[in-house]
């Protein structure tokens, strides 16, 4: 103490370092349910800025929607900006990383927000993390090569399998762009095993389709929100060659300790899509895509 007494700087770190320590321990390293979310007031959504589901100016098919979830339930609606790479773990308060047999939870970490919202893909590994809505867009992960590649568009068959076999024949040496923990991560889709060349990609799902325009490789995996985003802005510059997967789904995720806030977006979607608010968004943000999934969109 003595010593603490002769150098106030220390003593001040000292009490710095103490509260610090104890606003570390009192963190949530969990997700609120409904009822606490109701008590607060407030709905945090997580999500990163993305083709149109959030434009980055205020706007977006995800965004809309949960704004008028929030209404839905009563509370004043927070948007709060994330990183794929960090993504899941502000929703879950889990540090993971991922293996070749899924996920390893690895850490703790403060619990940022209460629902991800950001054509968030379903798949097999992120299950293991959070709980998905209802499914609210479709979509399929493509190829896109440059308009002036050698790579010419398969013709579509009867057999998925058949017509993504053809696909990834086409890569052979070639450099194919992704971004790593994310739907469009090389690593899913095994493409070295085709013998094609993945590269990592250090943007944005965003840019993406620029860099490929710009020649930094000559294709890149897209899924299809994004792709249709692209075509549409850099019309004649981009060509889609095919599909990397089947159809996929995207849907809102939730942490596994807030089943009731899951439940209750699931049963404020259904009623979106019964009484055409889901379809006015989808044909505001994504006119072109009811082309490509018509099914998905029928009347429940």
């Amino acid at each position: 103490m003595q010593h603490l007494e002769k150098h106030p700087s220390k003593w001040a770190w000292a009490i710095l370092s103490a509260v610090w320590l104890v606003v570390c321990l009192i963190q949530p390293l969990h997700a609120d349910d409904l009822p606490d979310i109701k008590k607060r007031g407030v709905l945090r959504h997580l999500g990163v800025p993305y083709a149109n589901f959030i434009s980055g100016s205020g706007d977006g098919l995800d965004v809309e929607l949960v704004q008028l979830f929030a209404r839905h339930i009563g509370v004043r609606y927070e948007y709060v900006k994330a990183g794929w790479s960090t993504l899941i773990s502000d929703l879950t308060g889990l540090k993971y990383k991922l293996t070749k047999d899924g996920v390893e939870i690895t850490g703790k970490a403060a619990v940022k927000g209460d629902i991800i919202a950001n054509g968030f893909t379903k798949l097999a590994w992120r299950q293991q993390l959070v709980d998905f809505s209802t499914p609210t867009f479709p979509t399929q992960v493509w190829l896109v090569a440059r308009a002036d590649s050698s790579m010419q568009p398969i013709h579509p068959s009867n057999d998925i399998s058949q017509d993504i076999a053809k696909v990834k024949q086409l890569l052979r040496q070639r450099v194919v762009l992704g971004v790593a923990n994310t739907c469009t991560d090389p690593v899913l889709y095994c493409l070295d095993e085709v013998g094609a060349k993945p590269r990592t990609f250090k943007g944005t799902l965003n840019e993406l389709a620029p860099a490929i325009i710009h020649g930094e490789a000559e294709a890149t995996i897209l899924d299809v929100p994004d792709a249709l985003v692209a075509l549409e802005k850099w019309p004649g510059r981009i060509k889609v060659i095919g599909p990397i997967t089947p159809p996929q789904e995207m849907g809102s995720g939730f942490a596994k300790t807030a089943p009731l806030l899951r439940a209750a977006f699931n049963a404020f979607f259904e009623m979106c899509r019964a009484d055409g608010t889901y379809r006015r968004l989808v044909e505001k943000y994504y006119p072109s895509v009811f082309l490509f999934f018509p099914e998905f969109f029928e009347s429940p």
